[in-house]
């Protein structure tokens, strides 16, 4: 294979294909910058991804009789894609409302959050099978798994949902790390 058909049939399209995986990967990261007010990176992030995108598309329009472009493009359009949603999950930037559902009082819940200063908000329901509580707890992305330790821990049976929060303003917000071994005791009693 000749230097010009190396470049043309491997090198191009790699290039290609790996410029998609970062022009889409920060064209996810753009959507979630606007969605969270961060102007100046979002224009940035915008400014960059549409560069990358016109040098890749620019060769793919050069060069039109070559399907190995065109599945380059393509792959790293779908690659891009998972990209991106895996820097999201590692950056875990913003806020989210945690609502927990339980059919009983989740007192040994409520106070290890109490004691990791996450601040909760408990309201008695009525759901389709009788009286129940739902606990609203307003926190940065990055502490989510660390609380649903604790539901687990504390409530396993209990129903929650995970919604992005725009904006917050006051509350109980933990200010301080504490220690999650003194949080997530392996020996403590579930409640149903």
């Amino acid at each position: 294979m000749s230097d010009s058909s190396l470049f043309q049939f491997v090198v191009l399209p790699l290039l290609i294909f790996f410029a998609r995986i970062m022009d889409v990967s920060l064209g996810t990261l753009r959507i979630i910058f606007v969605s969270r007010q961060k102007k100046l990176l979002s224009a940035a992030t915008g400014f960059f991804e549409v560069l990358i995108w016109l040098l890749a598309i620019t060769q793919v329009l050069t060069n039109l009789t070559s399907w190995i472009h065109f599945f380059a493009y393509a792959t790293g359009f779908a690659t891009g894609n998972y990209v991106g949603i895996w820097i999201d999950e590692r950056l875990a930037m913003g806020m989210c409302v945690l609502r927990i559902i339980t059919k009983r009082k989740a007192t040994m819940l409520l106070e290890a959050l109490r004691e990791a200063d996450i601040g909760y908000t408990v309201v008695d329901a009525e759901g389709a099978t009788g009286p129940v509580h739902i606990i609203f707890i307003v926190l940065k992305r990055r502490n989510i798994e660390d609380v649903l330790k604790m539901v687990g821990q504390f409530n396993p049976n209990a129903f929650y949902t995970i919604e992005d929060v725009r904006g917050a303003r006051n509350g109980v917000f933990p200010l301080r790390s504490k220690s999650k071994t003194a949080i997530l005791q392996p020996d403590a009693r579930k409640e149903k």
